[in-house]
């Protein structure tokens, strides 16, 4: 693959990370003035291909034509070999794995917390709401389009109006049953419910032995309770989001290397011009910005092969590892994309992904 060489902006020193690689992944830069680009792949661990959006329906109506196509083509024009499709209800992990199946890519199945009332409103009870997810899972463990992590389930403090703290915690529980049954990772989230959350998870047996591992993921927690996580033995994923304030990237710039995943969130999640990672972001060679934000179209004046403004893409994915190489500037872009390809497959045990 072609190689570029362009000067790079130096990182404001209090931005300046610690973050190190080791072994094969801890070569370091020639020249400080310098960073080498080589053409990466990446897995997007998270992202809603389930949503209408990508369809062409906002908010229930028809706004343009159905792109989903045309986002998947640019996606791997951007080096992103495979996804992880976020299953966020039972009816929504049914559809995640038919497209995972559909497409050469994984999926997750769960219920995420602000859901989690549908437990108790599925006919037959929470009981039954949960036999269908494990026999869901049951029927999709094995090869193409398989289930790779049970979630996106966890705590939602800040939205407690679509579930109570009580009925979260109750089915927050139950999915870990899940993937104890059926030993896979699980796929986390949490907001402002740290405390809760790492206690249920030591609860139920996470964290101790780390035998048991899973990912939170869109992590937009403290330094803190990012380390907490790491020692548990979780493993932590990046988006936008993620990298929105100041402190945001001190909590990205503290995660150690072999804990460390990328994910767009998509259509959520979009890096802009408002966020504090945009300063970093702005350093994106052009020959890259192309790929990873190509120019978009505003609804009204949609065109197709262009991707819709303000509805993030697995493209972006690039641009979430390269504030994370510019905040550890020392370790080479390539390099961070390298290390954590190899950390998304052994987590979820995407052996067939694996590059010689």
């Amino acid at each position: 693959m072609p190689v570029t060489v362009i000067p790079s902006k130096p990182v404001p020193a209090e931005l300046s990370g610690t973050f190190r690689f080791i072994g094969e992944m801890g070569s370091k830069l020639s020249s400080p003035a310098l960073v080498v680009l080589i053409w990466s792949i990446i897995i997007d661990i998270g992202v809603n291909l389930t949503d209408a959006v990508f369809h062409g329906i906002h908010h229930g109506k028809k706004k343009h034509e159905d792109d989903f196509e045309a986002m998947l083509d640019r996606s791997r024009l951007a080096g992103v070999r495979s996804m992880i499709i976020t299953g966020g209800s039972l009816g929504e992990s049914k559809t995640a794995l038919s497209l995972a199946a559909q497409y050469g890519f994984f999926a997750t199945v769960g219920c995420h917390p602000t859901r989690s009332k549908e437990f108790d409103e599925y006919p037959g009870g929470p009981e039954a709401y949960l036999q269908a997810l494990d026999s869901l899972i049951s029927a999709n463990l094995h090869g193409k389009g398989r289930v790779v992590a049970i979630g996106e389930c966890g705590l939602d403090y800040d939205r407690m109006h679509f579930a109570p703290e009580d009925v979260q915690r109750r089915h927050f529980r139950s999915q870990l049953f899940l993937a104890k049954k059926y030993k896979l990772p699980l796929f986390l989230h949490s907001r402002a419910a740290h405390k809760d959350f790492v206690n249920i998870l030591r609860d139920e047996g996470f964290g101790e032995d780390g035998k048991r591992k899973g990912v939170v993921h869109s992590f937009t927690g403290s330094v803190e309770e990012v380390v907490e996580l790491m020692d548990m033995g979780f493993h932590i994923s990046i988006n936008g989001c993620s990298l929105k304030t100041e402190q945001n990237l001190l909590t990205a710039k503290a995660i150690r290397p072999d804990k460390l995943l990328l994910e767009t969130d998509a259509p959520w999640c979009s890096m802009t011009s408002t966020h504090a990672s945009n300063t970093l972001l702005e350093t994106l060679p052009a020959s890259l910005k192309s790929k990873y934000f190509p120019s978009g179209t505003k609804l009204p004046s949609f065109m197709m092969g262009r991707p819709v403004k303000g509805r993030n893409e697995p493209s972006a994915i690039g641009g979430v590892a390269w504030v994370i190489h510019k905040l550890n500037e020392e370790v080479p872009f390539e390099k961070v994309t390298e290390k954590v390809y190899k950390n998304t497959i052994q987590l979820f045990g995407l052996e067939e992904l694996q590059v010689a």
